[in-house]
């Protein structure tokens, strides 16, 4: 069901094919090779900022968890840097209040992976692991990313909702649930049904949308109000 709430780029390179079928693995390896424009990018940032994370981006949290919030890609001196999903830039500090104050997390976010902050019954990973270019990855490069997300929903046996942050997040996860993309559209404080899960649509909490009010603060809390609400 659906209800609703109402610079130019690189040149693109060929990127590498991956089977379809096959055994998969949730996250990718640090030097993953199947999109060589990100992986050019990646080294280039090792060379310059070498203590940096700069590597694909694990999920954090539990397998075992209930709710999966999915993300564009990791933040250039964000997640890239710091190795943990949407954590050392502004998305991070309103998603990680968000989920303190609905009980999803624990402990003091403080913008950094050794801060204690704990999550619970919730997992968090993204569309695309590697940083991209200008914070746009392509469209070959969500589609190879892709199999790991897969491989993330599928080793999530408690999994019962997931957030998806912008339209990149979402179309992505509506082709890792097997959804027509026709039956189930973006649309802020959305929700579309896929068996016993429920996916729940919100723009993504970068610091554009919240400065141009595309995104208000609570407008994002009322998205997760509704998951503790479905969830319990």
């Amino acid at each position: 069901m659906t209800n609703s709430t109402t610079k130019r780029r690189a040149p693109a390179r060929r990127v590498t094919a991956a089977p379809e079928t096959g055994d998969r693995h949730t996250d990718p390896d640090r030097n993953c090779p199947l999109c060589p424009r990100l992986v050019d990018f990646r080294q280039s940032i090792r060379a310059r900022e070498p203590n940096w994370f700069n590597a694909p981006v694990p999920s954090f949290g539990d397998n075992d968890a209930a709710l999966l919030v999915v993300g564009l890609a990791p933040g250039l001196q964000g997640a890239n840097r710091t190795g943990r999903p949407f954590t050392g830039d502004y998305a991070g500090d309103l998603l990680y209040a968000t989920l303190l104050d609905f009980g999803f997390a624990r402990g003091n976010y403080e913008a950094r992976p050794d801060d204690g902050l704990t999550l619970i019954d919730c997992r968090i990973s993204n569309a695309v692991r590697c940083v991209p270019p200008q914070n746009k990855p392509l469209p070959a490069e969500i589609h190879l990313c892709r199999q790991f997300l897969i491989a993330t929903l599928t080793t999530m046996p408690r999994l019962r909702a997931i957030v998806a942050l912008g339209r990149v997040a979402h179309d992505s996860t509506v082709k890792a649930l097997g959804l027509r993309a026709a039956a189930a559209p973006f649309s802020h404080g959305a929700i579309h049904q896929a068996g016993n899960i429920r996916l729940y649509d919100s723009y993504h909490c970068s610091r554009y949308n919240t400065n141009t009010r595309v995104l208000t603060p609570a407008m994002f809390q009322s998205v997760f109000a509704r998951v503790r609400a479905d969830l319990g």
